[in-house]
């Protein structure tokens, strides 16, 4: 199956890992084909096609697109290109992998959501990189509350904790522009913890109060900075921040539980913290990606002499991907999602199946972070979240 990629930073390097581990260790009934990768910058472009041995390369997303021998395109580029891609490669007849968050609007998020239920139709098949969900650890807590383990679901807590932009003094990137990032934190990090809230618990958010705040509003604009738009050039050598750098909200969930989530850059001494606890009726599940092959388990019908969180340490061939690669109690890594997650797509592709997360689901995370951006500029009103029709509270 051929694989086409558009972008070559930083995503690009983890999905190219991804697939070319995807075909070497999972075997997969279609094996990956690293058949081209796109990018304006063609001289960077060929660099990461050297160093990962893609075939080709286009400076341009609409030749790769055009490539009868791309059966899939990998979207890895900046949240304001996602719907024009995605949708001119949906209605072409690729298969779409794409990037979170899905877009940089709602209404963005619903013509691709659109898009992709068209292609559909066709067996043409699409995801949302919604990576963290493969994490061991994470889907195995899945099961346990799809198992009834934690019982009825009372209390979500999702943080999700970063430290990058602590200094004033961090030149200002396209990830702060509103215009190619949509948001800050909010859509770059705390899409990830609604996300897992959706994919844990099985249920949605409904409503939300919520407040963000920008703390440094100005920062230096780099000669090595590229991609900024033409008004940040404007301000010469320190360029306006017009995201988000943190945002803090309560939610409730479809079930009747309460929510209280965090999204921060600013969190000094926090690399990539994701952390999510669900407080349930039978039991607690804890986990914290900066130790991410553990899932702390509570199990409330132990005696209460005995009770508490149990350490379990996720690396056993009966947990979720892990047979596919070491002995029991050697760790995986961040980059692993990524090649389960392209696995996870071909396969998918492969038995003619829906994958997921689906452009329904990017879309529905994108509708809280549109109702987190409203209540905020509405001095935190609450804000309700429709769910669409058939869907079980």
């Amino acid at each position: 199956m051929g694989i086409g990629m558009v972008g070559y930073a930083f995503m690009g390097l983890a999905h190219s890992q991804g697939w070319r581990n995807a075909r070497s260790f999972f075997d997969p009934a279609l094996s990956p084909e690293l058949v081209a990768i796109a990018g304006r910058d063609g001289a960077a472009a060929a660099e990461m096609a050297r160093r990962f041995d893609w075939q080709h390369v286009e400076t341009d997303w609409r030749a790769l697109v055009a490539r009868p021998d791309v059966e899939v395109v990998d979207i890895c580029t900046p949240g304001d290109t996602h719907a024009e891609i995605a949708i001119a490669a949906l209605d072409a007849g690729k298969h779409v992998l794409c990037e979170k968050p899905l877009a940089n609007t709602v209404d963005e998020a619903r013509r691709m959501a659109d898009a992709a239920e068209r292609a559909r139709a066709r067996g043409v098949r699409s995801m949302v990189g919604f990576t963290y969900r493969r994490v061991p650890a994470i889907a195995f807590a899945r099961q346990l509350v799809q198992e009834g383990r934690v019982g009825e679901i009372r209390h979500v807590r999702a943080q999700y904790l970063q430290d990058w932009l602590v200094d004033p003094e961090s030149p200002l990137t396209w990830r702060l522009e509103k215009e190619r990032a949509g948001s800050g934190a909010l859509g770059d990090i705390g899409a990830h913890i609604i996300d897992l809230t959706h994919f844990v618990t099985g249920e949605r958010i409904t409503g939300v109060s919520a407040t963000m705040e920008t703390f440094v509003k100005e920062r230096p604009v780099a000669g090595s900075v590229k991609g900024l738009s033409a008004s940040a050039q404007e301000g010469g050598e320190r360029g306006q921040v017009t995201v988000d750098d943190a945002a803090v909200f309560l939610a409730r969930l479809s079930g009747g539980g309460l929510g209280t989530f965090e999204a921060t850059r600013f969190a000094t001494g926090r690399k990539n913290s994701i952390r999510l606890e669900i407080n349930g009726s039978r039991g607690s599940l804890a986990f914290d990606f900066e130790d991410m092959n553990v899932l702390h388990v509570h199990d409330a019908s132990v005696d209460a002499r005995e009770s508490g969180f149990t350490k379990v340490v996720v690396t056993e061939p009966t947990h979720p991907y892990v047979e596919h690669w070491w002995p029991a109690g050697h760790g995986l890594g961040y980059e692993h999602g990524f090649t389960h997650q392209a696995a996870d797509l071909v396969d998918a592709i492969a038995r003619g199946v829906d994958p997921s997360p689906s452009f329904a689901d990017g879309l529905a995370v994108q509708e809280v972070l549109a109702a987190v951006e409203s209540s905020a500029a509405n001095a935190s009103a609450w804000t309700p979240i429709d769910l669409p029709a058939g869907t079980q509270p």
